[in-house]
C-alpha cells in the first residue's frame, strides 16, 4: 500500500483520490474546506495549499504528490506560484513524486494537433505562468531533486466538471432551449473526460517512464459544438435543440461584472480554431484509452438528471 497527497478536490482531484483509494492505498485529500468523499482510505484536511508549511505537514510519508488544485482563472498570477511552489518544497523535502494536472493554454494558438512536445509558445500572462510552473518542475526532475510529470488535458467533460460542456450546456439541452456557444459551433475541439483524465494522472504517478516529460490524457475524436450537443440530445433521449454563437457585444457586456468572462477574448482561439490534442504516445506507452464518448455523456447527462 503506498500513500498519496491529493491537493484540490474538484472534479479531477476527487476522482483521483477514489481510483487509489479504490486500489488499496492510503490517500489524504486536501483542500480549503475539507471536502471530498468518504471513504475509509481517505483522509479529508482543511488546509490551503499555497501555505507551504500546510502542504509539508501533510505530504510527510508519501510516495506522491497530485496538484489538482484549480484557482479561479482570474486569479492564476497571483494563487498558482505560492501553490506550485509549496508542492514543489514538499516533493523535495519528503522524497515524492510530483504529478501535476496541466491544460493546453501554454502551447498556444496551435497549428495542428498538439503534441506534449510542442513549445510552450503562448506569451499571455496566464499561460506562463503555468509554462513557469512546468519549467520549474522538469528543472528539479533533471537535476534530480524530485519525479515529476504533468498530465494536460482539454476541457472536461464528466459529472461535477465546470464545463464548457456542463450546466450551461447539459440543463438547456434537457429542457429543450437553445444553447449559445462561444466562438464557433463548427469547429473542431478535443473533450476530455474527467475520469479518463485522472486514470492518466494515476497511470503517470505509478509508473517508471512517466517522469521529466509531460503527457496528454486520452481524448475521443474531437466534436464541434454543434456536433456534441446533438449528441447529447441524442443519448438523453430529447429533441435536437438551436445551437448558437455568444455574439461579441453579450460577451464584453458580461465581462463588465464577471472576471472570468472578460478574460476570453485572450483564449477565444481554443474555439474559433481547430483545438485538437494528440494522444497517441499516452495510449501506446500506458495502454489507456478514453471512455466510449456514449458511455462519457451517459455519466455526464446522469449527472444532471440526479442533482
Amino acid at each position: 500500500m503506498s500513500t498519496y497527497l491529493v491537493v484540490g478536490a474538484g472534479a479531477i482531484g476527487t476522482v483521483v483520490a477514489t481510483q487509489l483509494a479504490d486500489q488499496g492505498n492510503s490517500v489524504r485529500l486536501l483542500s480549503r474546506r475539507g471536502a471530498g468523499p468518504e471513504h475509509p482510505l481517505i483522509e479529508r484536511v482543511s488546509g490551503d495549499a499555497s501555505d507551504a508549511d500546510v502542504v509539508l505537514r501533510h505530504a510527510a510519508g508519501t510516495d506522491a504528490i497530485f496538484n489538482c488544485a484549480n484557482p479561479q482563472y482570474h486569479r492564476w498570477p497571483t494563487d498558482w506560484p505560492p501553490i506550485a511552489a509549496a508542492l514543489l518544497r514538499a516533493a523535495e523535502v519528503h522524497s515524492s513524486s510530483l504529478v501535476t494536472l496541466g491544460n493546453l493554454y501554454a502551447y498556444g494558438p496551435p497549428t495542428g494537433p498538439m503534441t506534449p512536445h510542442d513549445p510552450l509558445a503562448a506569451t499571455y500572462e496566464k499561460a506562463r505562468v503555468r509554462a513557469t510552473m512546468w519549467t520549474d518542475a522538469k528543472r528539479a526532475n533533471d537535476e534530480g531533486r524530485i519525479r515529476a510529470t504533468e498530465v494536460r488535458a482539454s476541457d472536461f467533460i464528466g459529472p461535477m466538471a465546470q464545463s464548457y460542456l456542463g450546466e450551461r450546456v447539459v440543463p438547456r439541452v434537457l429542457a429543450g432551449k437553445t444553447c449559445r456557444v462561444l466562438g464557433s459551433a463548427s469547429t473542431p475541439h478535443s473533450w476530455n473526460y474527467t475520469l479518463d483524465v485522472a486514470r492518466t494522472l494515476v497511470a503517470c504517478a505509478q509508473s517508471d517512464v512517466a517522469w521529466g516529460r509531460a503527457w496528454h490524457a486520452p481524448a475521443n475524436p474531437a466534436r464541434t459544438a454543434t456536433e456534441a450537443i446533438n449528441d447529447i440530445a441524442d443519448v438523453a433521449g430529447v429533441r435536437h435543440v438551436k445551437v448558437g454563437v455568444l455574439p461579441n457585444f453579450a460577451i464584453k457586456a458580461l465581462g463588465v461584472v464577471s472576471p472570468l468572462v472578460r478574460e476570453l477574448p485572450t483564449t477565444m482561439y481554443q474555439f474559433t480554431t481547430p483545438f485538437i490534442i494528440d494522444d497517441r504516445e499516452t495510449r501506446s506507452t500506458f495502454g489507456l484509452e478514453p471512455t466510449p464518448w456514449h458511455d462519457v455523456l451517459e455519466a455526464t447527462i446522469a449527472s444532471y438528471r440526479t442533482n
